[in-house]
């Protein structure tokens, strides 16, 4: 057994002590997930421009606070806790980038530790959001479809983990990434 696939294995039984209330597990799995959390917060952070500060450490510590706090999520693997964690720094992102926008505008929101590790421009907020509303109505009617978005896009897996974790065969990822895409492109120029 190859050294990733004995990794995989012991995330999978940390995983699966954790939700068996074996707290000690968490302590283990955390320094052997914590390289793979920075690879998804990095994918994230690669969209912004150059020459912002961002820090990837800012949002890996507050989705795991967050995957923490996760007390009903039955973890099944691996794959299966990478790809909550995507999504819980997907909307960690989101919701940061509505905050902006809303002190842009004159909101009265509070100004938290995690704003002040992140810089989104106003125009990347603007793109962020729009792309979680067009993702969010892809989502109605095609929930594979944004799944694999938020998988390929969000937390940077490639076409063969996303079919892992989604339990589907590589091609039907690959095929429906593209049609994904295209519709996501359509609907965010009609915002």
């Amino acid at each position: 057994m190859g050294e990733f696939s004995a990794e995989k294995t012991q995330v999978t039984e940390l995983l699966t002590a954790w939700n068996n209330g074996e707290e000690s597990a968490l302590t283990q799995l955390l320094p052997i997930v914590e390289v793979e959390l920075r690879r998804i917060a990095r994918n994230y952070m690669r969209r912004e421009r150059g020459n912002h500060t961002l820090q990837t450490s800012a949002l890996v510590n507050e989705a795991f606070v967050k995957l923490i706090d996760q007390r009903e999520v039955r973890w099944q693997n691996r794959s299966h806790f990478f790809a909550i964690s995507a999504q819980i720094m997907r909307r960690i992102l989101i919701n940061h980038a509505r905050d902006r926008l809303a002190q842009k505008r004159g909101g009265g929101t509070e100004h938290v530790e995690f704003e002040d590790a992140v810089v989104l421009t106003e125009e990347k907020s603007a793109e962020l959001i729009a792309l979680a509303e067009a993702l969010k109505k892809l989502a109605e009617f095609d929930k594979m479809k944004s799944r694999i978005v938020e998988l390929r896009y969000f937390g940077g897996m490639t076409i063969e983990e996303t079919a892992e974790v989604l339990g589907i065969a590589a091609v039907t990822v690959s095929v429906n990434w593209r049609l994904a895409k295209a519709w996501l492109a359509r609907e965010i120029r009609g915002q």
